[in-house]
């Protein structure tokens, strides 16, 4: 495999637990993206119109600010880009992250977590709209999902 990072957002600790299950697999670094407020459970209640991640989902241009800009991308060939699926697509946090950072010759392989909901089709997509790089179609995983899964997965990229 060409030299790989795993990035990944995590809001309540499953995607966190998935990435480093997969940087582990495939001996790659990890790196958390974090905004620079961190949600809180009232931001991050999706039956309340007004909580924060309901807002900033609902609007396509939102771009949380970040807390660093310290993700290694420079140094690898392929990114892993781990989020909840949240509205059927990546949280905006991720659109954040793929504007901070210059993804040129790059391919970036998206994978989620999620009890039910799908991935959708609209995150790859926008991610290539954003970054201009090779993207993968991704996958989602479940939270229990093992790591000889994850390595075969990434070893099929």
């Amino acid at each position: 495999m060409k030299k790989a990072l795993v990035t990944y957002f995590s809001a309540s600790g499953v995607t966190a637990k998935v990435a480093e299950r997969l940087a582990a697999a495939i001996q790659a670094p990890v790196y958390e993206i974090r905004p620079e407020v961190p949600y809180t459970d009232a931001d991050l209640d999706w039956r309340d119109r007004q909580s924060r991640s309901t807002v900033e989902m609902n609007d396509k241009n939102c771009r949380p600010a970040l807390a660093d800009l310290d993700a290694p991308v420079a140094d690898a060939d392929v990114v892993f880009v781990g989020y909840p699926v949240w509205w059927y697509r990546e949280p905006s946090i991720i659109d954040s992250f793929l504007e901070a950072y210059d993804f040129s010759g790059k391919k970036i392989v998206p994978f989620a977590t999620s009890g039910s909901s799908g991935m959708g089709t609209e995150a790859p997509a926008r991610m290539k709209e954003i970054t201009g790089a090779e993207v993968d179609a991704g996958r989602r995983f479940p939270a229990d999902v093992d790591a000889d899964t994850l390595k075969a997965w990434a070893e099929s990229i």
